[in-house]
């Protein structure tokens, strides 16, 4: 079965007829908000908003281990997460969107493993592709099937927040190979590689990275929810294509 995480922007599917929802309390705390399952079409799937239904917990904050310890608990087989991310790469525009084969991460203290107990055995988790390349193809594919423009890879830089990013951390990031910066993709991409699930990412560039574009001076973040807006239909088109051609 099909899990999707929303983040900023995705705190409902639309066309998503839901059946039930389920609270949970896992070994790692409470998820951000309930399971909620249902079909979208003939498929059934689950939606998780990362953030809370209410859009009331910050990246920082969020249970990472939680949210994917109760997904891999209820017969899912694949994650796909719809993340807001700023353009560092000059084609990563407000509004486009892209689905990135690539992680640097720059958050600290973020509970990162479920292998932290000394009750375990050590293991260490080859991360050297960190998506799956499986459900990649299939995005770009339910992209390309509902005419929708979807770039094709990409590294994404994962960001501590809640606060943005400063000019010169941005410079660091690009030429550290970074092409666009979120603040959700780590710990989430690695508990889900350590819990046996294929995960990928949908990215939607809401602004220009601090120092690029007409963000050359400061982000307009009162435009930021306005390219969200219209982002989100495209995202929501492409995830309901998704869910038709998972299991395909």
């Amino acid at each position: 079965m099909l899990a999707i995480i929303g983040g900023s922007g995705l705190t409902q599917l639309v066309n998503m007829e839901v059946t039930r929802r389920l609270v949970m309390r896992t070994p790692y705390g409470e998820p951000s908000g309930a399971l909620t399952f249902g079909r979208i079409g003939d498929n059934e799937v689950i939606f998780l908003a990362r953030h809370g239904y209410a859009h009331t917990i910050p990246p920082h904050d969020v249970n990472y281990r939680a949210n994917i310890w109760a997904l891999s608990s209820q017969n899912v087989s694949s994650v796909v997460s719809v993340a807001s991310v700023g353009g560092i790469r000059s084609d990563l525009v407000p509004g486009a969107l892209a689905v990135p084969d690539q992680i640097i991460d720059y958050t600290y203290g973020r509970q990162s493993t479920f292998f932290d107990s000394r009750e375990k055995p050590v293991t260490h988790t080859d991360f050297t592709e960190p998506f799956c390349e499986d459900l990649r193809v299939k995005c770009m594919r339910a992209a390309a099937l509902c005419g929708k423009k979807a770039i094709d890879g990409g590294v994404y830089a994962a960001t501590q927040g809640p606060r943005l990013e400063t000019a010169a951390e941005i410079n660091r990031m690009e030429r550290d190979g970074a092409d666009m910066v979120g603040m959700t993709g780590m710990p989430e991409a690695i508990l889900a590689r350590e819990a046996g699930l294929c995960y990928a990412a949908i990215a939607v560039v809401a602004n220009f990275a601090a120092g690029r574009g007409n963000s050359l001076h400061g982000i307009k973040l009162e435009e930021v929810n306005a390219v969200l807006k219209v982002a989100m239909t495209d995202v929501r088109e492409i995830l309901d294509k998704l869910a038709e051609i998972h299991d395909n």
